[in-house]
């Protein structure tokens, strides 16, 4: 982690309601240089913070008393000042907690589990103050799953939320949602890294989206992808 030296400052908000959880995480990312510029013992603490400081991320506990990690992660990315924004990674204890439908929907970049390793933790920080977000595929597929009846309900609404991208971002988007990097991405649809990181650019930037985990989430509320489908089969 010595190579945080060249890297522009980064500033972090640890919202947890168990002490040794926010020191054991502050600890891990003040050692690769990342200024912890507060700490919150539930929600409400957690929006103070945010605004009282103004960081690139928070690492956002859900289960948390007052205000739970969902509405403090929803009312910090409805305030974000523009060109200022802060990005949200949700905390969780267990991969299938059912809470992460609800917080990725408010806005969230991504989720830990709270059994992280540091190099990770730094990794994740990092990832997504750069603006990419974390999802892994086996996540992405048990979100679809646990919420079909909801890429049913919205079905109809596909061609008015997705028309405006053309067939070849709308293969990017369908492979998106599957969970794949950009490598993976690059792989399978024959293209060089740049070409798909402007596809996906072009992707967020049509659909007013913040980063790829909206992404994946519209595609599977508007019935671009199906849970089961081929699109969800993975690499």
């Amino acid at each position: 982690m010595a190579d945080h030296v060249n890297r522009p400052p980064l500033r972090a908000v640890i919202a947890d309601d168990q002490a040794l959880v926010r020191t054991g995480f502050g600890m891990i990312l003040a050692a690769d240089g990342i200024e912890v510029t507060a700490e919150a013992a539930d929600g409400d603490e957690a929006v103070a913070a945010v605004r009282r400081t103004r960081p690139d991320v928070v690492l956002m506990d859900i289960r948390m008393p007052r205000m739970d990690g969902i509405e403090a992660t929803r009312r910090i990315l409805d305030g974000a000042v523009p060109g200022e924004e802060t990005r949200v990674i949700i905390l969780t204890t267990y991969d299938l907690d059912h809470y992460v439908y609800a917080a990725l929907t408010a806005g969230a970049s991504g989720f830990l589990l709270k059994d992280v390793t540091p190099e990770h933790l730094v990794a994740a920080v990092r990832l997504v103050q750069s603006g990419d977000a974390l999802l892994a595929p086996a996540i992405t597929r048990r979100l679809i799953e646990r919420f079909a009846h909801r890429v049913e309900d919205r079905a109809a609404t596909l061609n008015r939320d997705l028309s405006g991208l053309t067939p070849r971002e709308l293969e990017v988007l369908r492979l998106l949602a599957t969970g794949l990097s950009n490598a993976e991405l690059a792989d399978r649809l024959f293209l060089s890294p740049t070409t798909v990181k402007t596809h996906i650019g072009r992707i967020l930037s049509k659909l007013d989206l913040r980063d790829r985990v909206q992404a994946v989430v519209l595609a599977y509320e508007t019935g671009l992808i199906s849970p089961g489908g081929p699109a969800d089969a993975g690499p």
